[in-house]
């Protein structure tokens, strides 16, 4: 296992996990950390209407920032995502410490979800360029989708459990504060590293046409983030509930790390042991087991069975996850990657954005169990998207435009322009 994630480190180094890692730390600490600043400062009901337009900031964002950052290169579009995002979380802090109307709080709110950098898109972007020339093609790009989703996941546990305690240690701000810091030296650090691509050209169909982005194999993968944001939100909701009535609300952050340690252990296993079946079969089988493996939660009661069986469903989400961003590499037209990275990644934060506006009132008003109803009620709805629609004949891989070649990338020679001209070659072979 463990020569399979060397294999992936020795195509960038270690330094470009690292610094992926911490550049997309303040996606993770913003949502959770203005919830806990508003709630402490303004009441829980402002901390609703706020947080909600980060969220919907944040879904709106992803893909413009994606399609930017295939146009123009990754490094001047995370360049200048990254310092204004800095600005406008610091402007969303000091609208809150400030006291200022609760429409100024939301507008600086929903700047900072917009100008999020996008890193995990983009990093996965990143690593489909850096393998793609690679003798071992795509079952390395396989590898290191796994990897960077993995991470992907820790930083979206880590987060939550860093900003509530910052959040204890300093000031209801301190959450927004670290991830405006993170942002302008890490996401500074991410975009200047030398694996940042260049702009690619945009292919073109026949007749001159730009190659479209949207189709239904797209759609689908995007209905399958959208569940999975959903479930994970609406367990959010449930375990946050619990703790409450329970009488210890820190002890949530336990509990999501228990999560994060059994899907980071499955990513991992993915990433040195990706299996020999195709991507659709994984992800029908990770689904499958996830929705099975959510079950437990309708009879849980306390910290010890709402730990196992959030565990458990852990074991399941990182490989749904690395299927989803696998099979969106597959299909997306080369020039447009990093706009239908970002369009999965809205998915996921999208289902979140749902489900903490439906399973909040619903744990509130009928306790914790209903919230975990919510969850498992979206597992059979993904299922059955799964089973019906996830099929090998929709996700063949993309058959793309025409002569347009990738501009030159921002790195150095010895890295790949970009995925198109692999792709190309491929296609001409």
């Amino acid at each position: 296992m463990w020569a399979g994630v060397r294999a992936v480190f020795s195509v960038a180094g270690a330094w470009l996990p690292v610094l992926s890692f911490l550049a997309r730390l303040p996606a993770a600490l913003c949502p959770i950390g203005t919830l806990l600043m508003l709630t402490e400062l303004a009441g829980i009901g402002r901390a609703g209407v706020v947080a909600g337009m980060l969220w919907l900031g944040q879904a709106v964002g992803g893909a413009p920032i994606g399609r930017l950052a295939d146009r123009r290169g990754h490094r001047p579009v995370i360049l200048v995502a990254s310092s204004a995002n800095a600005v406008a979380i610091v402007a969303l802090v000091g609208s809150v410490v400030g006291a200022l109307p609760v429409a100024v709080q939301a507008l600086a709110a929903g700047l900072a979800g917009v100008t999020m950098p996008q890193v995990g898109p983009l990093s996965r972007t990143r690593w489909s360029v850096l393998t793609a020339s690679r003798p071992e093609g795509r079952e390395l790009t396989g590898r290191a989708l796994s990897l960077d989703t993995t991470i992907d996941e820790i930083s979206f546990m880590a987060g939550p459990a860093l900003a509530a305690t910052v959040v204890v240690v300093f000031h209801p701000a301190a959450g927004l504060l670290l991830a405006a810091a993170l942002g302008a030296v890490f996401g500074v650090l991410f975009a200047l590293h030398p694996t940042a691509p260049g702009p690619v050209r945009t292919e073109r169909a026949a007749g001159g046409a730009r190659v479209p982005l949207r189709s239904s194999a797209l759609v689908v993968l995007c209905v399958m983030a959208l569940a999975q944001g959903i479930m994970w939100g609406a367990a959010n909701a449930g375990v946050s509930a619990l703790s409450r009535e329970l009488g210890n609300a820190g002890t949530a952050g336990f509990v999501w790390g228990a999560m994060a340690v059994t899907s980071a252990l499955a990513g991992l296993v993915s990433t040195g042991r990706p299996g020999k079946r195709d991507l659709t079969v994984r992800l029908r089988r990770a689904i499958v087991a996830q929705t099975l493996l959510g079950l437990p939660l309708l009879v849980v009661d306390g910290f010890v069975g709402v730990t196992l069986a959030v565990a458990g469903i852990g074991t399941a989400v990182a490989p749904h996850l690395i299927a989803v961003f696998a099979l969106g590499e597959r299909i997306a037209p080369a020039a447009r990657m990093g706009e239908a990275m970002a369009l999965l990644g809205s998915g996921l934060i999208v289902g979140q954005c749902v489900a903490a506006v439906a399973a909040g009132p619903l744990a509130q008003a009928y306790g914790f169990r209903a919230a975990f109803g919510l969850t498992c009620a979206a597992g059979p709805v993904a299922c059955a998207v799964a089973l019906l629609l996830v099929r090998g004949r929709r996700f063949t891989p993309v058959s793309g435009g025409g002569p347009d070649l990738p501009v030159a990338s921002a790195g150095p020679s010895r890295l790949p322009a970009g995925p198109a001209a692999v792709r190309s070659a491929g296609r001409r072979s």
